[in-house]
């Protein structure tokens, strides 16, 4: 099953958009090409987290089927555009992201926030989501062999991570903010380039279950706990 031009596709699609300010016109043409290709390919898919409900097409909606109707069962996770609001804007770092796996291996959780950490594949079996981020802290340093005081800690610049940001900054790591997109942070844990070496916070339950699945693949370790809708 080649999964790898239905992102492309979706990409495409949307690139026409960048920088024109219509983050929901971008985000249904890459919506569009994403569902026209995965239903060439033969499989038994339905989305188990997506960005619609059924009367909002052009969304990928949760339940949808998609495929010849041959082939395996399989779950899948989309994201047509992730990062909708740095692509309106011309900003680096928008993805066409999909996650597929065998039937009722992915989470099931519409309209959700996770609570998340994720490492990388040093650090391994080393964290604990209901330990603070300070002892989380200390057990990835000991894992990778750093202080503390080298420590790079990503977390998303929102109100509800003040206390984080916070926790981080007092026991001496560094702390690094971004603005949207936390798939590319968490799997930027398990790259040696990139110098991340945790990604905390609160986001949507798709980028979490996306980001887990990758960092399955790159042999690295995520977290999460599924929360009530909220904002902030």
């Amino acid at each position: 099953m080649d999964f790898l031009t239905v992102s492309q596709q979706a990409a495409i699609a949307a690139y026409p958009w960048i920088g024109k300010g219509y983050k929901i016109v971008a985000d249904g043409a890459g919506t569009i090409a994403m569902r026209d290709r995965m239903n060439l390919i033969d499989m038994q898919g339905i989305i188990v987290i997506g960005e619609g409900e059924m009367d909002e097409a052009p969304m990928l909606y949760i339940n949808e089927e998609l495929g010849t109707g041959m082939g395996p069962a399989v779950d899948i996770a989309v994201a047509p555009v992730e990062g909708t609001t740095l692509m309106s804007k011309g900003q680096e770092n928008s993805l066409a992201v999909i996650a597929v796996a065998e039937r009722g291996s992915l989470l099931h959780a519409p309209d959700m926030y996770m609570k998340k950490i994720a490492v990388g594949p040093k650090a391994k079996g080393r964290i604990d989501i209901e330990l603070s981020l300070t002892e989380n802290m200390k057990a990835v340093a000991s894992a990778l062999g750093k202080d503390i005081n080298d420590l790079t800690v990503m977390i998303q610049d929102r109100p509800r991570h003040e206390g984080l940001m916070n926790e981080v900054m007092a026991a001496g790591a560094r702390l690094k903010l971004f603005s949207d997109v936390d798939i590319t942070g968490a799997i930027g844990t398990a790259i040696d380039e990139i110098d991340v070496d945790i990604l905390v916070g609160t986001g949507g339950a798709q980028e979490g279950v996306i980001a887990a699945t990758a960092l399955k693949c790159l042999n690295s370790h995520n977290c999460f706990i599924c929360h009530f809708p909220y904002c902030s």
